[in-house]
């Protein structure tokens, strides 16, 4: 990156700690021995304490080792919702050496056939609801190992039998499938009991894993996670919000998957290097049994993102409970609106600390001070971590100004997985990476994200940003949800569009615009309004624009009056 006449670049303070661990195995088991007796992850309603993560983890790593021919350096796809067997398989995984392959229990057949192929992955874990697609691409990967597991399996017995029977045969979750030569999660760990696991010396420039991008643009990519990226990233999260928590002391809800890098690092790693304990959510869309769940758990931490809290607001049963114990809320994802967390500070009592991150930085990059936090801003970069911010060629620009964030820091991945060209457009030589998303530092130091760089609008000229206008839409009483993308326009060249998921069926279209002319700029007053039952969202819960910009842009503004879609006067 070029100098410009005033640049600025924003330093963290120094990252402590990076000396004492060369991989992930040995901060694990630091942690595993230091809290042994303490809870470490439940679900549904079975807890297992650091000393037994420890035990069923080197359970897996045996029969990795002994059992099978993989060798360290080879790829295992974990495809498992929030269930006690992710952090089992994953550090089990880790501890023979293998890389972590994160894998969507919910892709389809065509996605799990990329990633599988993509990361050379000679082994999976997979979840028996999902097992069915896997029998279907199989022959086309080069998976030589298949493990199978189910919802309760290792929950004790009768337990176990009965929430797999209900799952199986009441619930009918498990479609039938036949993979002849799997072998049981369960039998893996009982034959893998019977040795003992070898130490692998992993460094810290090994990949640990590879995480695949959302991919919302072109093909997904495997981001290279080493063991020193992680390392880096759980050490800068426990320095920033840990000294705000007591070891081995909080209950941490999680809700979004432990497959998303969010959940990966803060619950499984971060959470673990400080002993806490992690309640894990299989299936948060089920937002009663969420709550009930909640209402059962004295809970001092919460992890969400923006969707899910405003969700939760919603609900007589969310405000309920009591939040007497709630220390911090933490919000990461997407970005945090400021009338989402108004609404959740009313409910809970408590504000949120938002963060900000990208797969490829392991995820966190920036985040608000818990004891200085501000709303609107992803707060400043952790310990360790360079930021700034640059025009179209590279050029730093002064506080203030727009332009495109780039990071820089030891969580910074090794690059894409056999993607050189790739790694060469986001990474410069320097070690900076280009995010994507537009953004400006502030006068203090904080830095806000204006939107991404792919999202803005360009109407007349005009640089529109859609989180602007979602923002000021979330704020109308009759509005639950928005989102703004661009479509086609003769006069203006782009047009904002909106979608509004309204609280009642008497939203009118064209008064949410007049609303919205005494609140922007008319250049950024949506043109077209639809509204909708609901808006597309990832596997964590954030909003696609892209899949609405598509489909707006297939149909055309011109199409604009159909199915509740106003244009303006």
């Amino acid at each position: 990156m070029s100098d410009s006449v005033s640049p600025c670049i924003e330093t963290g303070a120094p990252l402590e700690g990076m000396e004492a661990f060369e991989s992930i195995n040995d901060i694990i088991a630091e942690a595993c021995n230091r809290f042994a007796d303490k809870p470490a992850f439940s679900c549904l309603g079975h807890t297992l304490s650091y000393r037994d993560v420890d035990r069923l983890s080197g359970d897996f790593a045996a029969w990795l080792q002994q059992e099978t021919d993989l060798e360290p350096g080879d790829r295992i796809a974990i495809q498992l919702p929030n269930v006690l067997q992710f952090p089992v398989a994953v550090f089990g995984a880790l501890r023979a050496g293998l890389v972590v392959v994160n894998t969507n229990p919910l892709y389809t057949e065509r996605e799990m056939r990329h990633q599988f192929r993509d990361a050379g992955v000679k082994a999976v874990v997979v979840l028996a609801n999902m097992a069915h697609k896997l029998e279907k691409v199989l022959e086309q990967t080069g998976i030589r190992h298949v493990y199978v597991t189910e919802m309760a399996d290792l929950h004790p017995w009768p337990k176990r039998m009965l929430i797999n029977r209900v799952v199986r045969h009441v619930k009918k979750l498990v479609p039938s499938y036949s993979l002849p030569d799997a072998v049981g999660f369960r039998q893996a760990l009982a034959v893998g009991h019977r040795h003992e696991a070898k130490v692998v010396a992993s460094r810290n420039d090994d990949v640990a894993a590879l995480q695949y991008t959302g991919g919302t643009t072109g093909v997904a990519k495997g981001a290279m996670l080493t063991h020193r990226n992680l390392i880096a990233n759980m050490l800068q999260t426990k320095q920033v919000v840990g000294r705000a928590l007591v070891e081995g002391e909080e209950t941490i809800i999680a809700p979004l998957p432990c497959y998303h890098i969010y959940t990966f690092t803060v619950n499984c790693l971060f959470a673990m290097v400080t002993g806490q304990h992690n309640i894990l959510i299989p299936n948060p869309r089920d937002i009663a049994g969420f709550v009930k769940t909640l209402s059962k758990t004295p809970f001092t931490v919460f992890v969400g993102l923006n969707t899910l809290f405003n969700a939760l607001c919603q609900r007589d049963d969310f405000k309920a409970l009591d939040f007497s114990r709630l220390k911090m809320t933490i919000s990461g994802g997407m970005a945090l609106t400021q009338t989402v967390a108004d609404r959740w500070k009313q409910t809970t009592g408590l504000g949120i600390v938002e963060g900000y991150g990208l797969t490829e930085t392991s995820p966190i990059a920036l985040v608000n001070p818990p004891d200085a936090p501000q709303i609107g801003t992803i707060g400043k970069p952790v310990p360790g971590t360079s930021i700034q911010v640059v025009d179209d060629d590279g050029r730093a620009l002064p506080r203030g100004e727009r332009g495109e964030l780039c990071v820089k820091g030891p969580q910074v991945m090794k690059g894409y997985w056999n993607r050189p060209e790739d790694t060469a457009k986001t990474l410069d030589t320097e070690g900076w990476l280009r995010t994507g998303d537009m953004a400006m530092i502030l006068d203090d130091g904080y830095v806000k994200i204006v939107d991404r760089k792919k999202d803005m609008i360009l109407v007349s000229g005009f640089n529109v940003y859609p989180n602007e206008i979602e923002e000021v839409v979330a704020g109308h009483p009759d509005v639950v949800e928005a989102a703004a993308v661009g479509v086609p326009d003769e006069e203006t060249g782009e047009a904002v569009k909106l979608f509004v998921v309204a609280r009642n069926e008497g939203l009118d279209p064209q008064a949410l615009r007049q609303w919205c002319k005494q609140e922007l700029t008319g250049y950024k007053v949506p043109k077209f309004v639809e509204l909708r039952d609901e808006l597309p969202k990832s596997n964590v819960g954030k909003v696609l624009r892209r899949e609405l910009r598509d489909e707006a842009t297939g149909s055309g503004a011109d199409d604009a009056t159909k199915a509740g879609d106003t244009p303006s006067a």
